[in-house]
């Protein structure tokens, strides 16, 4: 199996990958795309474009690896659409099961422009991450999976439930535990962006963000992103799963 999670950045998406990981059945990768926008041979972004790359890393050869790998055992990604938008075709899309998870604008955007206050409409991800979804439902003729952070974050084990039981995967509620400590398998920004997962290293579960942010008001150019992308988020949140009731109905 296939199985992909497209996120914006800052949405509990890594939270929930590390969940992904602790149980055991996938092998998880970390935004294989989103590495290779910035830092690959054939990179998109020029952010970091001091940052050589590695001999033969590049769209083609982690398309190729992980369709591979997904030939002989079950494949996990989380990523952002804006990395791999480009490179999707019908077949590579049709390999994966799409799934998606999505968080209130303003937060996203508060979340990045603390580390990149220069965060560009792209990288905030919303239009990308839309255009994916309703290619995918154009194709399937329905909606596919479709989390809210906010949900994950409030109900963690029940979100998680449902959104396992719309992948076709067991449930194991083991997985939502785990110790504090390092987390290197989700750091490829470099020396000196390991604040990124600050949170994630203290944490032993997915849990509510505790990061206060200045109003966005104060910065009209990222309040003017956030209304750009809430109709966007809007129309998304409308097929959101909803969560399991803890008594096991839905």
């Amino acid at each position: 199996m296939f199985l992909t999670l497209w996120a914006t950045p800052r949405s509990t998406s890594t939270a929930f990958e590390w969940m992904m990981r602790q149980r055991g059945d996938f092998s998880c990768h970390h935004e294989p795309w989103n590495e290779l926008y910035y830092y690959g041979e054939d990179r998109v972004s020029q952010r970091d474009a001091d940052v050589a790359a590695r001999p033969g890393h590049s769209y083609d050869a982690i398309w190729n690896d992980l369709l591979s790998q997904a030939q002989t055992g079950n494949v996990f990604v989380k990523d952002f659409a804006y990395s791999a938008e480009h490179t999707f075709t019908d077949e590579r899309l049709a390999s994966m099961s799409n799934t998606f998870l999505i968080r209130d604008p303003e937060r996203v955007i508060q979340g990045m422009a603390k580390h990149w206050p220069d965060c560009t409409w792209q990288e905030v991800g919303f239009e990308a991450l839309h255009r994916l979804f309703h290619r995918i439902a154009d194709r399937d003729g329905a909606p596919p999976t479709v989390m809210r952070s906010s949900d994950l974050i409030d109900t963690p084990a029940e979100t998680t439930q449902a959104y396992c039981a719309a992948a076709g995967i067991d449930f194991l509620p083991d997985a939502l535990e785990w110790d504090a400590g390092e987390r290197r398998e989700v750091s490829w920004y470099g020396e000196g962006a390991g604040s990124w997962h600050d949170g994630l290293r203290a944490s032993t579960g997915i849990e509510k963000p505790r990061t206060e942010y200045p109003p966005l008001e104060d910065t009209p150019r990222l309040f003017e992103l956030a209304e750009r992308a809430r109709p966007l988020f809007d129309d998304l949140a409308q097929y959101a799963l909803v969560p399991t009731d803890p008594k096991g109905s839905r």
